[in-house]
């Protein structure tokens, strides 16, 4: 309990601010008559940044993601007919207990419980969850956690080869197996199309050079028929020139 016996606005305001901020939730402040009725404007400023805090915590919290249900830091998503898409991607941050079991869960998004700092229980069974590359994100929040009981009953259903296995309990080489890395894809993708791109400008470049070269054969055809035309002329004028001058 925090008493302020004198006219002391310093005691106000830090009882004030951690009366609202909840840092002293089972705390009372009490605050003289003599002290609050000499310090109307602390008095005054210190509702106002209570009810600014208040809402501030409201934000922090979150609200209750739907379908689910929720009360008093209990989170009940369980028997929702959840799937991996349409489960909530997010849980207020006050959660002490999230309960996710009996859905159609096959993998948990990534980072989902990592802001859960207050979590003290989570339920997961009844869920079909399948051990590929998905369940790595599961299966490393459960290896984090020190109570073991959160690890039971979090088994694989498929594939068929580790059914029945926990997932806290899979082994590392037997889910990247299952492992598609994009980056992979997205290197051999860019590979082909640049050997695509590469094939195309040869084509390309081999047309041009065969045009050019067909265009240049055809320019000198048409230049030598066109000298030939003029020296067979030049020709023609001079026999005319000559069957003249022997008939004078």
């Amino acid at each position: 309990m925090i008493k302020i016996s004198s006219n002391d606005s310093k005691s106000i305001w830090v009882c004030c601010l951690l009366f609202a901020d909840g840092l002293i939730k089972f705390t009372k402040c009490l605050i003289p008559v003599t002290a609050a009725g000499g310090n109307m404007g602390v008095q005054t400023g210190c509702v106002i940044v209570s009810m600014i805090l208040s809402v501030s915590a409201v934000k922090a919290e979150g609200v209750c993601p739907s379908p689910c249900s929720c009360a008093r830091g209990v989170v009940d998503c369980s028997r929702r007919g959840l799937t991996t898409s349409s489960m909530p991607t997010s849980f207020p941050t006050g959660t002490t207990e999230l309960r996710l079991h009996g859905n159609h869960l096959t993998a948990l998004h990534s980072g989902v419980l990592d802001t859960l700092s207050s979590l003290k229980s989570i339920s997961l069974h009844g869920n079909p969850w399948s051990c590929d590359c998905g369940i790595l994100y599961l299966r490393g929040w459960l290896l984090n956690q020190k109570n073991d009981r959160l690890k039971r009953n979090v088994s694989c259903s498929s594939p068929p080869d580790l059914q029945g296995v926990l997932v806290a309990n899979l082994v590392e080489e037997d889910v990247l197996s299952s492992c598609r890395y994009w980056i992979c894809d997205l290197a051999l993708a860019s590979q082909i199309s640049l050997v695509v791109f590469i094939i195309i400008q040869a084509i390309l470049l081999a047309s041009v050079i065969f045009f050019l070269r067909r265009f240049d054969r055809m320019s000198k055809e048409a230049r030598r028929t066109t000298e030939e035309s003029i020296a067979g002329g030049d020709n023609v004028s001079s026999g005319n020139e000559y069957v003249k001058a022997r008939s004078t």
